[in-house]
């Protein structure tokens, strides 16, 4: 295939087997906005408690706090949202187009029906939000979490923002079923934003209900979590809720409307800002707005930029772009894509996994074109240096973590085109990603030598159908020998450690959800504990046959934007 944008025809590898999931998560940071009237009229109503001191301010330090048995005194804050930029001064929830602000405020809308707790993240809660998992068994956090009810100093946000989709500029979007609850500050000084997903309408919600189904959900919750074990920044997933009430969805666009279940995750990341945060504000040419957006940004979240230098707009382009890099190389290294054919919703396969890189570049220069705006021409010139450098930036961490996947040690010429020839072997037998490497990860160089590939490696043993397996096998094995101070014990244990055996595959989300359906949530928790130890051998993940081939049912199994 021809690649385009300057990326080498080696990262571009669109019919591998790869997880096939959708993960809702951002890239860039912040949050703000100014003063709001009190007395709102909400429908999800305020728990009211005799505190709102901070745990600093409560002497809180990181190893005297003790985690909070209750949300009595466990509080959120909109302050530092709304001290800096203007709100919505329309208070009322109702679909519209918004100007000359950042958020608009909006309750959460309250499920009809009853309310359950399927699933929660034990790590988040304690490590992240400082609350004991007991707390997860009481009322007060299902009100919470289902966006019944919200803590004191929290006056919920949903943000405007703009954006592409499918390469086409698509307008105002913003968040149309989520609710920005508040920052909490943890005992280690650290500030997470939390967020309602699938939590009612907003004025954002242009035809859409505001809510979110059980099926996507259970997505969101394991995927966000298994990118986290995974070693790979994500946003993450603190609590699945389900409720019996109606959602109606055509989940592949075909006419055929179904009844579901509404669920609600809550989110938590350092910050819910993207890139579309300042393209509607460029596009509407609201340019105060965007420069101070823009250096609240830098404040909150990039301390290595001077938001007083004059150059800091390029330098927060140069992080970003790197970032990026970076962080669509981690994708490709675990075999993730942002969006996964068979995607009916990508018709075109515009995000299909070889091209990710390419949309990193295509979103780049979306930032770039917002930016610009605050530019002069000495900058503009700068920043388009640092966007050229994009592709080399990502090469060069693609390589890298693929090297490293291969247990290469050292530097040798050849490495990327050793690579390259594996990886289109894979493409041409449409081999298993993940278990391809790490298959390489367990069997000895002796067996791969004499191509005794035993039947347990039966990702190995498809790819070694092919008329040029052989040719690979020599080029690794020479490679191989060139690694100094090695063995092949070593590099197995090398490898073993950057080659997970568990990812969630299309197949194992698809199956967790349909017993989800039927109110078995036993694979929701079974995935969720396996995919915290990604890397380890699990007899109940082998039993499951999660690091087998995926079952017959599951070859014609396709996902949509809904799923």
């Amino acid at each position: 295939m021809t690649p385009r944008s300057g990326f080498p025809s080696c990262c571009l590898t669109p019919r591998l087997q790869t997880p096939q999931l959708l993960l809702c998560c951002v890239t860039c940071h912040a949050v703000l906005c100014s003063l709001v009237q009190p007395g709102l009229e909400a429908r999800a109503r305020l728990v009211h408690l005799p505190s709102n001191r901070s745990n600093q301010e409560q002497g809180y330090c990181e190893t005297e706090a003790r985690l909070a048995s209750s949300l009595d005194f466990w509080t959120l804050s909109s302050e530092n949202l709304m001290a800096v930029l203007p709100v919505d001064p329309v208070k009322e929830n109702y679909v519209r187009k918004v100007k000359n602000c950042i958020f608009s405020i909006a309750f959460p809308t309250p499920f009809k029906s009853r309310v359950r707790l399927v699933a929660v993240s034990k790590e988040v809660l304690e490590d992240i939000l400082d609350l004991d998992l007991s707390v997860s068994e009481t009322d007060a956090f299902i009100q919470l979490v289902s966006g019944e009810k919200i803590v004191f100093g929290s006056i919920p946000l949903t943000h405007r923002y703009g954006g592409h989709q499918f390469g086409i500029w698509a307008d105002q979007l913003g968040d149309g079923r989520a609710h920005l609850l508040g920052i909490y500050r943890n005992r280690q000084g650290e500030k997470w934003e939390l967020q309602l997903k699938g939590s009612g309408k907003t004025p954002y919600s242009r035809n859409g209900d505001g809510r979110a189904v059980l099926r996507s959900s259970v997505r969101e919750f394991l995927c966000s979590e298994a990118m986290h074990y995974l070693g790979i920044p994500t946003s993450r997933a603190a609590s699945l809720v389900v409720s019996d009430d109606e959602v109606w969805r055509d989940q592949f666009y075909n006419g055929n409307i179904v009844k579901e279940r509404g669920a609600v995750v809550l989110r938590v990341a350092k910050s819910w800002f993207r890139i579309g945060s300042l393209e509607i504000l460029a596009h509407y040419g609201e340019l105060d707005l965007l420069r101070s957006l823009l250096d609240f940004i830098i404040q909150e979240h990039f301390p290595s930029v001077n938001v007083q230098e004059p150059n800091r707009y390029v330098d927060f382009f140069s992080i970003v772009v790197s970032e990026t890099a970076q962080l669509i190389a981690l994708w490709m290294s675990v075999g993730f894509a942002h969006d996964f054919v068979p995607n009916t919703s990508d018709d075109e396969r515009r995000y299909k996994i070889g091209n990710q890189a390419n949309i990193g570049m295509f979103n780049l220069n979306k930032l770039l074109q917002a930016l610009n705006l605050l530019l002069d021409r000495g900058q503009k010139h700068l920043a388009a240096q640092i966007l050229e450098e994009y592709p080399i930036l990502y090469y060069t961490r693609f390589t890298e973590l693929f090297k490293a996947k291969l247990g290469l040690l050292g530097e040798r010429k050849g490495d990327g085109d050793l690579i390259a020839f594996l990886l289109h072997l894979m493409e041409k037998t449409e081999a298993d990603f993940t278990m391809t490497f790490r298959q390489l990860s367990e069997i000895t160089q002796s067996q791969l030598q004499e191509l005794n590939i035993p039947q347990q490696f039966w990702a190995l043993k498809m790819i070694s159908k092919h008329q040029l397996f052989p040719a690979w096998v020599s080029q690794y094995l020479l490679r191989l020998k060139s690694n100094i101070n090695d063995s092949d014990s070593e590099r197995r244990k090398r490898m073993t450690t950057v080659n997970p055996k568990y990812v969630l595959k299309n197949w194992m989300a698809e199956s967790a959800v349909q017993k989800a359906e039927r109110n078995d949530f036993s694979e929701v928790h079974l995935l969720q504990q396996i995919l915290q130890h990604p890397f380890q051998k699990h007899s109940a993940a082998e039993k499951a046959g999660y690091s087998s081939p995926p079952p017959a049912w599951a070859e014609g199994l396709r996902v949509s934007c809904s799923s």
